[in-house]
């Protein structure tokens, strides 16, 4: 994920107040709440990530109307979708193809990248209030191979202020992916790119997105705790957020049924379905997921219900508001500025009223988004053909279903 400029919209102060009031002071759901069928919410993981019994009526058939427009008008090859409100369903839908003869369905399982990070952010955060660790504490004990790392602390990693380079936009990082996609990297691999730079800016003093930053951080909180950090998040998030089909691979492989990726990134279309991920963050972070389980994990993370509301408000500001100006070392495409409005919280982006995540690497496409206000999720993942523009296009779709069904809160990744 690299984030956008942030400023895109003027800045909307009672969207922001309206993410904090509805996760601290639990806000019941609007009179102009979305509508969603009666009866109690099944736990997640008890029922099938299959597609909405039709026929369909209400925002449910609008939504899927939104997204089969948007398939036509992006040029998409598949797309998949969930939307709940207040965690029970509204409607799961899987549209085109995952490849020539084989429709595409919910359950499909596709690359989720960065979702990661929002699942190693909240971890930290249970972390800290079980008192193992604090935000502020310095990495030298965990890091010591880290440059600075006397000046480097958790919250740095975590918030992306650490001043490290990110080795996905180092040119000499792209040299090596793009003609080798199946190669296994290891983190020493990928950290000697940033290692070789000189910091963009003194840790703490700016922002500036890095992958660096999570698979650092990933490799502290392993040896903070002794625990492997797909056993850790799997303990502290996605095991209590019931996401069983969300899983880490130490390989490229990805669960049946698979959603099957194409891409032009190398200047022809080809499949990428099984291109080597080891590079997008540390081991033991590389996940793949289903839009059931990213659509629980929006209104898990979104909600903060595994964190405390001191927590939840680090979790929405950890301090980059105010943060992201362009000095003689860091230019302004990569020191963005950070807003109320838009900002770079703790493993999520806060974006008006929203909380999310967009991975989009290698083909796949996805984003999570949850709006607190209305209690609303967002689960979409898309895949292209040889004529899709590029950008994240599942972010698009979501963006359209959005403005349906909140068009006072408009999604802007």
């Amino acid at each position: 994920m690299t984030p956008r400029t942030p400023s895109r919209r003027p800045a909307r102060p009672r969207v922001r107040a309206a993410v904090l009031g509805a996760a601290l002071l639990a806000l019941v759901l609007p009179s102009t709440a979305v509508s969603v069928p009666a009866g109690a919410a099944p736990r997640h993981g008890e029922e099938a990530c299959a597609r909405t019994p039709e026929p369909l009526s209400g925002d449910a058939r609008r939504v899927l109307d939104v997204a089969r427009k948007a398939r036509k008008d992006l040029r998409l090859n598949a797309v998949l979708l969930r939307v709940t409100v207040d965690g029970r369903e509204l409607v799961t839908g899987a549209l085109g193809e995952s490849m020539t003869g084989v429709p595409a369905e919910p359950d499909m399982h596709f690359r989720a990248g960065s979702v990661a990070f929002a699942h190693i952010g909240t971890a930290l955060l249970r972390l800290v209030e079980q008192r193992r660790v604090r935000l502020d504490d310095t990495v030298e004990r965990w890091l010591p191979e880290v440059p600075r790392a006397r000046e480097i602390t958790l919250r740095m990693l975590a918030n992306n202020t650490s001043g490290l380079h990110d080795y996905v936009t180092d040119p000499a990082f792209g040299a090596e992916l793009t003609p080798h996609p199946f190669k296994q990297w290891t983190p020493d691999e990928l950290l000697a790119f940033p290692f070789s730079h000189d910091f963009w800016y003194d840790p703490g003093t700016n922002w500036s997105y890095s992958h660096a930053n999570y698979l650092l951080l990933s490799r502290a909180l392993e040896r903070i705790t002794g625990t492997r950090i797909d056993r850790l998040v799997r303990e502290l998030v996605t095991g209590p957020l019931g996401l069983r089909e969300t899983r880490n691979s130490f390989t490229p492989e990805i669960p049946a049924p698979v959603l099957h990726a194409f891409t032009s990134d190398r200047g022809f279309y080809e499949e990428s379905t099984f291109w080597n991920p080891s590079w997008t963050t540390g081991p033991g972070a590389v996940i793949t997921s289903t839009v059931c389980d990213m659509a629980r994990s929006a209104q898990g993370i979104g909600s903060g219900e595994l964190i405390g509301p001191r927590s939840y408000r680090v979790l929405l500001d950890p301090g980059t508001v105010g943060l992201g100006t362009p000095t003689s070392t860091c230019p302004a495409t990569i020191c963005l500025k950070q807003t109320e409005e838009r900002h770079f919280g703790l493993g999520v982006i806060v974006s008006g009223g929203w909380l999310l995540q967009n991975p989009s690497f290698s083909g796949y496409a996805a984003l999570q988004a949850y709006l607190p206000s209305k209690r609303l999720a967002i689960a979409v993942s898309a895949t292209k053909t040889a004529t899709t523009a590029d950008g994240n296009m599942a972010q698009e779709v979501a963006g359209r279903i959005a403005a349906a069904l909140a068009p006072e809160d408009p999604l802007v990744p």
